[in-house]
């Protein structure tokens, strides 16, 4: 059987509970929630309410209401820039952000708005102190990831959002790969803006994702439509969080969603983290028992996310990715990773390279058998 290292993309397998939550809700209550009296549509806004309570007590949201769900981490990150900034705003961000941050951003420029990136070291940190310098001038909002797609460098945000906050600079973070896995305090860690996605740490179904964003602050929606409520006003509501839920939502999806989270609270996330660290200290250090490999990115376990980048000297990522699925058997992602910016930073563009990310359900022998994979392919280069 084949062993999945591409957690970092979408978390494999899931818990049990989230199959059966998903196929549950499939089967017995599918109706739309919000948009009916009837028993089953009422059901289905108790799950939705369920969901958004769990998202809510993971992450610190003293009310649910300010939970607002999406499609994906991306759609979150869209609706608050696009929903917030305007023309002659200026935003903070880094060089070591995904395109669900530096797309949107590059098109809010082309529209006035004023983008600065601050420049993270070679190995994928931010300084907070060049976050602050960068905000010396009139900033509007700060936008970083939490923990690197690429290298998986783990920022410190805890000494950046509290620091915003008391400059009353916007704080967006995209938790797109620490949600889950990190304990984040939205409170504690003064953000004001969370976008996650449900299919990562979170352990949910694809098609998933939230926006947090703190009382005060209501986005323009970036979608308009029916929400279940006000029906005879052709304005959508002013209420969170139907002002930016329009359209049916993925009920069986936040089901599953809310399943993982559930799984998440009864595991422990301190021990969900220990594991993945287990599994990446043993990477980390076997990876760079191998002459021939260049490893990116921080090497303690502690500052480090989940996604491990490598290279083998004189091979192409795409080659060593192939190699390693169809003669070893194990699914791993090459390229840039959608984060071109990252890969300038670290000095890997434009071939990208290998990322390997293990996640709870990895053992060590699968690490193991990654590694003596890994040697074999940089024991026996191409002719």
């Amino acid at each position: 059987m084949a062993i999945y290292l591409d957690n970092a993309a979408t978390t494999w397998p899931k818990p049990e509970s989230v199959y059966r939550e998903v196929d549950n809700t499939l089967r017995f209550g599918g109706a739309n929630p919000g948009r009916g009296g009837h028993q089953l549509a009422l059901a289905a806004s108790r799950l939705v309410f369920d969901a958004r309570e769990a998202v809510a007590e993971l992450f610190g949201v003293r009310n649910e209401d300010r939970v607002a769900f999406t499609s994906s981490a991306t759609e979150a990150i869209n609706v608050a820039l696009f929903g917030i900034l305007r023309p002659g705003d200026r935003v903070v961000t880094s060089s070591m952000e995904h395109n669900a941050v530096a797309r949107p951003l590059r098109v809010l420029q082309d529209r006035g708005v004023q983008v600065i990136k601050v420049s993270a070291d070679r190995r994928g940190f931010v300084d907070p102190a060049a976050i602050r310098e960068a905000c010396s001038e009139k900033t509007r909002m700060v936008v970083l990831s939490h923990c690197s797609n690429v290298t998986g460098t783990l920022q410190p945000i805890e000494a950046i959002g509290p620091w915003l906050r008391r400059e009353g600079i916007l704080f967006l973070v995209d938790a797109a790969q620490s949600a889950g896995i990190f304990s984040i305090d939205v409170e504690a860690m003064g953000i004001d803006l969370l976008a996650a996605p449900g299919h990562k740490g979170l352990l949910g179904p694809q098609g998933t994702g939230f926006l947090y964003a703190r009382e005060g602050l209501n986005p323009v929606p970036l979608i308009y439509g029916g929400t279940g409520g006000n029906s005879q006003s052709d304005l959508p509501p002013e209420q969170m969080p139907e002002r930016l839920e329009s359209g049916t939502l993925n009920t069986p999806g936040l089901a599953g969603l809310k399943a993982g989270i559930d799984f998440i609270r009864k595991e422990g996330i301190a021990a969900i983290r220990a594991r993945e660290t287990e599994l990446l200290e043993h990477l980390l250090c076997a990876l760079r028992g191998i002459p021939e490999v260049e490893l990116y990115g921080p090497l303690e376990p502690h500052l480090h996310g989940g996604a491990v980048s490598f290279n083998l000297a004189g091979r192409d990522p795409a080659e060593v990715g192939f190699l390693l699925d169809h003669e070893h058997g194990i699914l791993c992602r090459v390229g840039l990773h959608c984060a071109p910016d990252a890969h300038r930073t670290i000095g890997t563009f434009p071939r990208g390279t290998v990322r390997v990310s293990p996640g709870y359900f990895n053992t060590l022998d699968e690490i193991e058998h990654l590694v003596a994979a890994v040697a074999a392919l940089a024991a026996h280069p191409p002719a």
